[in-house]
């Protein structure tokens, strides 16, 4: 695993801290300390401070004991002042904001513990004077504040976190509509299509006919509106698509096409069973979609849709005559890979084939249980 280097900022801190403190060495400018001289040893330690305080985001809980280890031989040296305490502090507050509280008690419990010692041992005070007493108080504020600043992170991140769940859930959903109005207003406007055209031929030479398409053009028109709408509502309301119900309308979408003179047969093998929602829906779009491309791109005379209820699957078959040079690609078009994705969506599969004149869509899509 590599480790990441530390950033501009975080080795400007480690010199910037180092630097501080050696200041405060020479000019004897800040708390009282030892009152030794600074020398080679002083300087190593701050090289080593300047080090340990660039890599405390790295490896803060180490960086934390090796800081206090220092503070300890400064101390222990005797090199000037006590400002080299404020890189203890700085430790402190890593390992809590970077680890969160527990880490940073326990970090709190080391530092406390090194500076008491430090402090009673070299400079000759009570225990928990005054000094040693400041320097617990210091220490503990630091870790509460990077507490506070680490769960501050983690719930921003967890609101960024949901807020692009919710975007992605609003384009999955927008998405599903615009499949849906494709699978609605395709199989719509062919059949007031397909009907028209009869409507026109034969109605003054067969008025009853012509009657006859007119109201199948009503009625497709109806249903057709009647679901853009309910897809349209769905844009104002927390819903999917995939309440809009689904095989329990088959026999109405075959007797549609039936109405447009195409033989329609359905085979069913298995017990037909409650489907969940948006399995129900996929499978019923399938069918949709298949007869409308029939009706669009072919000359059908009969069509032969299957349903086979497995076990824990759904198979899909709609076949028809007629696929010349017209019908689709078995690639498929917006139609056939819409289909495609909503089965792969599912964990199923969609295939379009053809052969000769005749072209057949089949798809399998699993059947969890549904919850009664």
């Amino acid at each position: 695993m590599s480790v990441r280097r530390p950033t501009t900022a975080e080795t400007a801190t480690g010199i910037g801290v180092a630097a501080l403190v050696a200041v405060s060495a020479v000019t004897r400018i800040g708390p009282s300390g030892p009152e030794g001289t600074l020398g080679p040893s002083g300087a190593v330690l701050l090289v080593l401070l300047a080090a340990l305080i660039t890599a405390r985001r790295i490896f803060p809980f180490g960086v934390l004991v090796a800081v206090n280890a220092v503070v300890a031989a400064w101390f222990v040296l005797d090199c000037p002042g006590r400002l080299i305490t404020v890189a203890a502090l700085f430790a402190c507050y890593t390992v809590a904001a970077e680890r969160g509280w527990r880490l940073g008690a326990a970090a709190w419990a080391v530092t406390a513990a090194v500076s008491t010692v430090v402090v009673h041992g070299t400079l000759d005070v009570a225990w928990f004077d005054d000094r040693a007493v400041n320097a617990l108080s210091l220490e503990l504020a630091a870790v509460a504040l990077g507490s506070a600043v680490h769960y501050h992170r983690a719930y921003a991140k967890g609101a960024r976190e949901e807020a692009l769940r919710l975007r992605l859930r609003e384009t999955e959903q927008r998405l599903e509509i615009a499949r849906e109005l494709h699978d609605v207003v395709g199989h719509t406007m062919v059949t007031i299509s397909v009907q028209a055209g009869v409507a026109t031929h034969v109605l003054e030479r067969n008025p009853d006919q012509g009657a006859a398409a007119l109201r199948t053009i009503k009625t497709i028109s109806d249903e057709g509106l009647a679901e853009v709408q309910a897809l349209l509502g769905m844009l104002r309301v927390d819903g999917t698509a995939a309440d809009r119900g689904g095989l329990a309308r088959l026999d109405t979408l075959l007797d549609v096409t039936r109405a447009t003179g195409v033989q329609v047969e359905l085979v069913v093998r298995g017990e037909r069973r409650s489907l969940p929602p948006k399995v129900d829906l996929a499978a019923f779009r399938t069918v949709q979609e298949a007869l409308t491309n029939a009706r669009r791109h072919a000359r059908p005379t009969s069509i032969r849709v299957s349903l086979l209820y497995g076990d824990d699957v759904l198979e899909i078959g709609v076949r028809n005559d007629g696929a010349g040079e017209s019908a689709p690609s078995p690639a498929g078009g917006n139609g056939i890979t819409g289909l495609r994705s909503r089965a792969t969506d599912l964990g199923g599969t969609l295939h379009a084939t053809r052969t000769g004149d005749t072209f057949e869509v089949t798809a399998t899509l699993p059947t969890p249980a549904v919850d009664r």
